[in-house]
């Protein structure tokens, strides 16, 4: 009932994970293979590997986390091989790029196009590199490296972003999508530069950065659900949106389907429950939407009402 499609990749369901957590390695990547995820979403990558920034960089919130990993991850070469192993699994392969300058998206993105995987999500909204803000913050360097990446094969390339806020934001990076013929958009990466205090330390959680980090979970998702649907009305239901941000039970889903996503990806409550949290979330998806008297998604996807 809740198969959906991507960038015209068939999905058997409408859930998958989010790249960064439990998706580091081989055996990670193969486990989500194996589990209700619809798709397999592999680790955002650079050109070389890295170890990411110090410990402690990860912390569980009451209501989400906050983290300021920096990209540990195993360079791209690895992730390239990966999606070979993992084609037999039937299911649908992301690549996840995130470059350090504008070279390194052309790079990737080519090697990636040659690959077996389905689809090339390009992170422009890493908000955990020292002295490097999220390239999807200034317009200019988008087009750059759209410029870069977009006739390098034909698979669909999509875009990871960060929290907008503005309107002339929304209506910029809109018209690059549209210019540059974006398959898809991933709404939101985690919300960068947020700071936690544990008050009986009189300390911050996290050591990089001084402790200041991206904040994940329930308390972004009214933030991801406003990117999702203002998007999802810019771009005329013409470019696919993954709504992510926040989701922990079917309830969540069904709120990014009523916005206009037309999948959705887990992290955080990933990261808390382990691969188990697929099959839970869509048990419960399905259930609202056959309580409902729905037949499909498209029948619901970007239904909102408005009072």
């Amino acid at each position: 009932m809740s198969k959906t499609e991507i960038s015209g990749v068939k999905l058997n369901s409408y859930i998958f994970n989010a790249s960064g957590p439990n998706n580091s390695n081989l055996d990670e990547l193969k486990i989500i293979a194996e589990s209700g995820s619809a798709a397999v979403m592999m680790k955002s990558c650079t050109i070389e590997p890295r170890k990411g920034n110090e410990e402690p960089r990860y912390s569980r919130l009451p209501f989400g986390s906050i983290q300021c990993m920096g990209l540990p991850n195993l360079g791209y070469r690895e992730y390239v091989k990966f999606a070979s192993y993992l084609k037999q699994c039937n299911k649908p392969i992301i690549a996840s790029v995130a470059g350090l300058c504008t070279e390194d998206y052309q790079e990737m993105v080519k090697e990636f196009q040659k690959s077996e995987v389905d689809l090339i999500e390009v992170n422009l909204s890493c908000p955990n590199l020292a002295g490097k803000p999220p390239v999807a913050y200034d317009l200019k360097q988008v087009e750059l490296v759209l410029n870069k990446i977009m006739n390098l094969g034909s698979k669909p390339v999509g875009l990871k972003l960060p929290t907008y806020y503005t309107r002339n934001h929304y209506e910029r990076m809109t018209e690059l999508i549209q210019k540059y013929g974006i398959s898809f958009i991933t709404c939101i990466n985690s919300l960068g530069d947020t700071l936690v205090i544990n008050s009986e330390k009189e300390s911050t959680l996290l050591k990089p950065k001084r402790g200041f980090g991206a904040l994940s979970g329930e308390y972004i998702k009214p933030l991801a659900l406003a990117n999702v649907r203002i998007f999802y009305e810019l771009l005329k239901n013409k470019v696919s949106v993954i709504g992510v941000g926040g989701i922990k039970s079917g309830s969540d889903v069904f709120e990014f389907l009523l916005a206009g996503a037309d999948a959705v990806q887990v992290g955080t409550t990933f990261e808390k429950e382990g691969f188990s949290c697929f099959e839970r979330l869509n048990r419960e998806f399905e259930k609202i939407i056959r309580k409902k008297g729905y037949d499909s998604i498209q029948e619901i996807k970007g239904r909102l009402r408005f009072l």
